[in-house]
């Protein structure tokens, strides 16, 4: 088995759960609705949130960070690693459509019910986003059980369980709190529980 590149099991550790934590304090801040007087929050929010929310990801990568082979747990890398991707790219999707734009418009003078109608229309595309991009999450988490349990046996069922009811919840409660606070928190304990079970290789 090839070596993965030398990491301390705290640094291992920081990078998985850099992006949960992140996103768990910006939901504690973001506002319950958007309207005209949150707009110009909404919008500085999610612009800020952009780098964020694809860190979410980059506890595949980190874990999953061996060379895959030509096997069935080097094909569950590659898997998990492509859904990180499409999960990042749909979630900024979501973050650009729904968050910055929708601010956009509903911080802009006219008539109520018309900006209204955009910033549903906007909505609606940015969840159509979002679900593929969790439902991706959700198969990465799939994926990287396969290849982790070929590494480190059954102990990484825990962070599984936890990392998968997570991203359930993850597919309508955003990071709004305190449901979503409590699903990047769940989210960041679930990779947590993954490192712990592949630093016990380690000695």
């Amino acid at each position: 088995m090839t070596s993965p590149r030398r990491l301390r099991p705290a640094h291992v550790l920081l990078l998985v759960t850099l992006g949960p934590l992140l996103l768990a304090l910006a939901g504690l801040i973001h506002p319950h609705g958007l309207s005209a007087a949150t707009a110009h929050r909404w919008v500085q929010l999610h612009i800020v949130l952009l780098p964020a929310f694809p860190l979410l990801g980059l506890g595949f990568f980190v874990l999953l960070r061996e060379r895959p082979r030509a096997d069935l747990p080097g094909a569950a890398t590659i898997v998990a690693w492509v859904c990180a991707c499409v999960y990042a790219a749909g979630y900024t999707g979501l973050d650009a459509v729904a968050g910055i734009a929708a601010g956009t418009v509903a911080g802009q003078p006219g008539d109520p019910v018309q900006l209204r109608r955009l910033v549903l229309a906007l909505y609606d595309t940015g969840d159509r986003l979002g679900h593929v991009a969790v439902y991706a999450f959700l198969v990465a988490v799939l994926a990287g059980t396969v290849a982790l349990v070929s590494r480190h046996g059954l102990r990484v069922m825990p962070g599984t369980v936890v990392l998968l009811l997570a991203g359930y919840s993850f597919i309508d409660s955003h990071i709004f709190s305190p449901r979503g606070v409590q699903t990047m928190l769940a989210i960041g304990a679930g990779f947590a529980l993954w490192t712990w079970a592949a630093s016990l290789d380690r000695g």
